[in-house]
């Protein structure tokens, strides 16, 4: 990410690959609730239990990641904010978008100042795609007794 910032200020990434990768990690939520059911409820498991297991996998790696990017931007790119929002104006095409874009991001760093903050929209970029694997892996797996 560092080098993205500093050595990338068009912020040419690739987001469909950093979503892959949360699926792959998150497909541990898939193995979790396998074992679990397989190892501990003797190969049966209802929809309800898959979910909720799989929900607090993904809600404990999500964890991980706000900590993660809490020490990460705080430590290494305080200055993030500044530097995405002129890549973000960079961006606009016309007068008028330029001055929405200009109050939004000023909005968006006045709340970004807060931790609380900070955590919330960083959960809210992670934790979806795991309730979302949580859910297929729920359907999936989940099997009734015989």
């Amino acid at each position: 990410m560092v080098n993205m910032l500093y050595n990338n200020p068009e912020f040419k990434s690739n987001d469909l690959l950093g979503y892959v990768v949360m699926v792959v990690i998150f497909s541990l939520i898939f193995v979790g609730i396998r074992n679990y059911r397989n190892k501990d409820l003797g190969g049966t498991i209802s929809f309800r239990k898959a979910f909720k297991t799989g929900f607090f996998i993904a809600l404990v790696a999500s964890t991980v990641y706000v900590v993660v990017w809490l020490f990460y931007y705080y430590l290494f790119v305080p200055d993030f904010i500044e530097k995405y929002t002129a890549h973000v104006l960079h961006q606009c095409t016309s007068e008028a978008e330029i001055a929405t874009k200009t109050e939004e991001m000023e909005n968006f760093g006045k709340m970004y100042e807060s931790p609380f903050f900070v955590i919330l929209i960083t959960y809210a970029e992670v934790l979806p795609v795991g309730v979302i694997v949580a859910l297929v892996s729920s359907i999936i797996l989940k099997r009734k007794e015989a």
